[in-house]
């Protein structure tokens, strides 16, 4: 019988290493990493699960895709889209965002986001 050696812990990592990175054009970007293009199981997944999404509103949303969300709760998000959800989303906005699939939706568009 064999000795397993356990795996080492983990860190989640969020910001630049989830895919921020290596990507020069978000009009030629084909990645359904999260934040980049939304992948139609992640569309599909937020769609099936009414009950996650949180409606917020946007504080702050910069020309590098990092917007700031508040829920209703008073719950700060930060999130991260490749191509700055494309002049979609400005401050003030309503939005909602789904807090298992990240998938932000700003009246019939919908977003992948990556938490930042």
């Amino acid at each position: 019988m064999s000795h397993r050696e356990p795996h080492a812990a983990t860190t989640p990592h969020q910001g630049a290493v989830t895919g921020m990175r290596g990507c020069e054009r978000a009009s030629e970007c084909r990645s359904d990493r999260p934040g980049h293009g939304l992948h139609v199981m992640q569309q599909r997944l937020a769609a099936a699960t009414p009950g996650k999404w949180l409606d917020a509103i946007v504080v702050d949303v910069d020309d590098a895709g990092f917007a700031t969300l508040v829920t209703l709760d008073g719950d700060a998000r930060s999130v991260w889209h490749h191509d700055g959800f494309g002049g979609a989303v400005a401050a003030g906005d309503p939005v909602a965002l789904h807090g298992v699939y990240g998938v932000v939706a700003v009246g019939a568009a919908r977003f992948s986001v990556a938490a930042a």
